[in-house]
């Protein structure tokens, strides 16, 4: 959580008001990791039937998507590390355009600076895609000719990169391959399992049950840990949307500006430094809509355990939901204010991470000490089943080859 004085918070809480300004007025490309498009100007056709997926086809259909459509079911069901190969055609017409535009959309122009699209790395009209829940999948391009590896498991939606007051006429005819994942990928449904070897009473005995700030005044619950190298927890956390966040305000704005506003550098403003083992965390990561990351946001720590569990690296972690402001109690300041029911933040990242298909096992334990009721270090409430989140990633995870997520 931020906490400072009321008078020492204007720098802070003015910074994010100007980010928040130049989000409205600024749109730079997001990274699409997982999605293989080419990195030229041409679309990607040509070079897509030279190396076509190898995994054997299950599904083909053809849907179509009119342009006053944001999204569009499919009624697809994809599990992760599946290709999805689309090739769309047909035009949308938007009253503002000069011409006409193809799946591809419209070249961005000095007038896409003030709109903000579900997907800002692809032009106005660009046909995108999205894989699972809808407040939490992440947007891709699908343009003309992609294949794109499904980043998650869940229903494929298909839609026009547009605003929804801003709609164009006209309609994309797409046909969609779904092929099963290339020969070895890392891809696999979770397990629920009753326990988890090595994670039982002796573990939590040497965990504290709350983080604290740097006064050592206790906070927020642990309520999730996690089996798994620093390679495969990297990689899980950004397969789900997750976006890693810097506990130095001066050092994230800078990087802002410098990188210009997109919405995984305006996710991490900021996040304070909170303790457990003696040390701040070694990661946070966000998870949020931009225009709403100030006052609302998903978010976490995590903590590599000074010990191993059954010769594997343990990460301890915090999670909440932010979900506004409130008076900072130790100082009469401002800071975050949490939703109370955290076990909806665990069960959260549970529902992110688990449909990656880069985790092995999922179970919950109750801790013999658990912790049911409490009140932050800032002095806001919450309230749990105490239950505690365990999740054991699948190692192959960290050394899936480059070449499934490198654009061909």
């Amino acid at each position: 959580m931020i906490s400072t004085s009321m008078k020492k918070s204007r720098r802070p809480l003015l910074l994010c008001s100007v980010a928040l300004a130049l989000l409205a007025s600024a749109a730079a490309p997001l990274r699409a990791q997982l999605v293989r498009q080419d990195t030229s100007p041409r679309p990607q056709s040509a070079e897509a039937r030279k190396q076509p997926p190898t995994g054997k086809r299950r599904i083909s259909q053809e849907v179509q998507i009119t342009g006053d459509q944001s999204w569009s079911d499919t009624g697809i069901d994809v599990q992760p590390g599946e290709h999805i190969v689309v090739t769309a055609t047909g035009e949308l017409h938007y009253a503002d355009a000069k011409e006409d535009n193809g799946p591809d959309g419209i070249t961005r122009g000095f007038k896409d600076l003030l709109r903000i699209l579900p997907f800002n790395g692809a032009g106005r009209g660009a046909l995108i895609g999205r894989v699972g829940d809808a407040e939490i999948a992440q947007p891709f391009l699908l343009g003309a000719n992609r294949d794109v590896i499904a980043p998650v498991a869940g229903r494929l939606a298909i839609g026009i990169n547009q605003a929804d007051d801003d709609t164009g006429e006209g309609t994309f005819t797409v046909h969609i391959d779904i092929h099963a994942p290339d020969p070895g990928a890392a891809y696999h449904p979770a397990r629920q399992v009753k326990t988890i070897s090595g994670v039982g009473a002796s573990v939590f005995t040497n965990l504290p049950r709350r983080i604290a700030d740097k006064d050592g005044n206790p906070g927020d619950m642990v309520n999730f840990l996690i089996l798994g190298s620093e390679g495969a927890i990297q990689r899980v956390f950004t397969a789900a949307g997750w976006v890693k966040v810097d506990a130095d305000v001066r050092g994230t704005v800078l990087r802002g500006i410098l990188e210009s506003i997109s919405k995984e550098s305006y996710l991490t403003m900021p996040m304070s430094p909170l303790y457990l083992f003696g040390r701040p965390q070694d990661y946070g990561w966000a998870h949020a809509e931009p225009i709403k990351v100030v006052a609302s946001r998903n978010h976490l720590r995590i903590w590599k355990a000074p010990f191993q569990v059954d010769a594997q690296t343990l990460w301890v972690g915090a999670a909440t939901h932010d979900i506004g402001f409130e008076r900072d109690e130790r100082n009469n300041g401002v800071t975050h204010k949490i939703d109370p029911d955290i076990d909806l933040e665990r069960d959260y990242v549970e529902k992110t991470l688990t449909s990656t298909g880069l985790v092995a096992e999922v179970t919950y334990v109750l801790p013999a000490d658990a912790l049911k009721e409490a009140r932050t270090a800032t002095g806001g409430s919450f309230h749990s089943d105490g239950r505690v989140l365990i999740l054991k990633l699948n190692e192959s995870a960290a050394h899936v080859s480059a070449k499934s997520s490198s654009p061909r």
